[in-house]
């Protein structure tokens, strides 16, 4: 969806880089009443390119009534080109020409060389029709070439904005899709086990009570197991925007291993130097992060081994290492771990990597993976540094 203001402003922001002033604005207009006669012509054999190019041809699927329409719409874009103003409704208009093209799947390669041809029909008019000396005439293409540069340029800012939405959109539905098939398999075995239970217990003649707190205890295991799976999915689905401000590695790392106590046969390693920079960070979100791999390596190591957490100072950010001693992944899982629904364990229903993947993209950050079987893995954070103003949580 467009947002008029911010889309202005970075208009005028590339108005700035590319030098134009009131001048150009001025001079532009001054140019309608020698370009206006030829406009026309101009459209003609705009399209009559097209009709030589399938491609672009097949994707605007013209035919005489379509041609007609998009001839008056080009006349239009140009009438209002040469007439401006060129402020906030100017730009919005701009902008959904871009839109118009991923909608009806146009490349926008096609639209940078429609332009390079409007463009040089209109100089050659304009030298045709130039009535005064050589220093004007480059003075007036100067400054065309500036708008139609600027043109082009909010024309495939929109077209990227949209196509990056659509395909978001896109991967979402593809995602939400997987993720559907996930939950039907994570909750289809503990309901069955449920419903098993309770047809067990219903058509049992004699029940013993061994019997029946055998099978309560196993109705609620799998009601924990299937609220487990939610629980996850709403994390995963609803993770709020996050609160950046300045925090302090140290700390937390201690309060995320504090939540997340390892087991027995596991023992610990915090590196973490005092002199860390603070990172900007919603630090409530990095701690689930750090969580989701505390927990990850404890499961790692099942016969126990050394967790590390170590903090280091890398150029404008600092590494965290979650460095466990255990199993290792294998390399044929190493480069999926981080997908949805993609789990190496038993059970689960893989989304924690990928939850901390989303976290740390939402807070500036990523997470690398290395591992070498039998020798363990290390999950690497990368947070960036935060300004040295500010109270540090």
């Amino acid at each position: 969806m467009i947002d008029p203001d911010r889309t202005y402003r970075r208009y005028q922001d590339l108005q700035v880089y590319v030098g134009w002033t009131d001048e150009d604005a001025v001079r532009v207009r001054g140019l309608a009443p020698l370009l206006e006669p030829h406009l026309p012509a101009l459209v003609d054999d705009f399209y009559a390119e097209i009709a030589r190019h399938p491609e672009a041809h097949k994707v605007l699927a013209i035919g005489q009534a379509q041609t007609d329409r998009l001839k008056r719409a080009l006349l239009a874009w140009l009438h209002d080109l040469l007439a401006g103003p060129y402020d906030r409704d100017y730009v919005a208009r701009r902008w959904k020409v871009g839109a118009r093209h991923v909608e009806i799947g146009l490349d926008q390669v096609y639209t940078n060389a429609a332009l390079s041809r409007l463009r040089d029909g209109l100089v050659n008019y304009l030298g045709e029709s130039w009535p005064g000396d050589r220093a004007g005439f480059v003075e007036a293409i100067r400054s065309l070439n500036k708008l139609l540069d600027l043109d082009l340029a909010k024309i495939e800012d929109a077209y990227q904005a949209e196509y990056a939405a659509r395909l978001q959109d896109s991967e979402r539905l593809a995602t939400l899709g997987q993720i559907a098939g996930g939950i039907a398999h994570e909750l289809r075995n503990p309901l069955n086990v449920i419903k098993t239970s309770l047809y067990y217990m219903k058509t049992a003649h004699v029940l013993a009570p061994e019997k029946r707190a055998e099978h309560m205890e196993r109705i609620e295991r799998k009601a924990e197991q299937a609220e487990e799976v939610i629980t996850t999915l709403t994390n995963f689905a609803r993770m709020p925007v996050p609160e950046l401000r300045p925090t302090a590695v140290g700390p937390c790392v201690h309060a995320a291993l504090a939540n997340s106590p390892v087991p027995e046969g596991v023992g610990v390693e915090i590196d973490c130097p005092a002199d860390l920079p603070p990172v900007l960070v919603d630090p409530c979100q990095v701690r689930i992060v750090l969580g989701n791999l505390i927990r990850n390596a404890c499961d790692a190591m099942p016969s126990g081994g050394r967790l590390t957490l170590r903090g280091r100072h890398d150029d404008d950010g600092v590494e965290i290492k979650v460095i466990d001693t255990g199993v290792g992944i294998p390399p044929a899982d190493l480069g999926r771990i981080m997908e949805p629904l993609y789990s190496t364990k038993a059970r689960g229903l893989g989304l924690g990597l990928a939850l901390v993947r989303m976290i740390l993209a939402k807070n500036g950050g990523n997470l690398h993976a290395v591992s070498e079987l039998g020798q363990g893995s290390t999950f690497t954070i990368w947070l960036t540094a935060a300004p040295e103003e500010g109270e540090v949580a």
